[in-house]
């Protein structure tokens, strides 16, 4: 076999279907739509998976759960892939260089699969236990990218909690200035 011996297979050049060209054509008359009825019709269009009436598709099979779209997607990297880099020091730049993950930009999280000989210095976004017990035991260092409070609590969180101890306070104060002050009565003012 060489190239002035290559075909294609059968059918693989097929011409577009060219409708309403007359009755040697096979597809003259109606033009392949039939006779009557809504498809037959000019403009007519029906739903996307419409099937006749019949439940479709779509709606017979069963739907769980949802997809949250403020999700934070993390990309996992485990323990054992860092090993086999070779590097002392890893950053989501360098994982992104080695093919390990997709984006340089993206947020890593490392969990503890596998284990670590030597001691590494790696910098991400999140730490599973494991993974942070590993590299200690090893004599590396896991650094949050961000800090640890970014890692642990939100900030709206932290200031929601001060505002509540302040409202409560507030309130038996008010409640004593009112008992103080006493309605007049009628026979007072006389």
């Amino acid at each position: 076999m060489n190239l002035s011996t290559l075909r294609a297979p059968k059918a693989a050049n097929s011409n577009k279907k060219r409708v309403g060209r007359g009755m040697g054509s096979g597809m003259g008359k109606t033009s392949t739509r039939g006779h009557k009825g809504q498809r037959s019709r000019s403009g007519s269009r029906m739903m996307r998976g419409f099937e006749g009436g019949q439940m479709p598709l779509h709606r017979r099979l069963p739907k769980r759960g949802f997809n949250n779209i403020f999700r934070t997607e993390y990309s996992v990297v485990n323990l054992d892939r860092i090993a086999e880099l070779g590097e002392k020091e890893i950053t989501p730049e360098i994982l992104h260089k080695a093919g390990v993950i997709h984006s340089a930009s993206a947020l890593v999280k490392i969990l503890g699969d596998g284990e670590l000989k030597k001691g590494i210095n790696i910098s991400a976004h999140k730490f599973s236990k494991s993974a942070q017990e590993k590299i200690a035991k090893a004599g590396g260092k896991a650094t949050i990218i961000g800090g640890e409070e970014a890692a642990t609590a939100h900030p709206a969180e932290k200031k929601s909690k001060p505002e509540a101890k302040g409202k409560s306070e507030a309130k038996p104060e008010a409640k004593t200035q009112k008992s103080e002050k006493k309605p007049e009565t009628k026979k007072e003012k006389e």
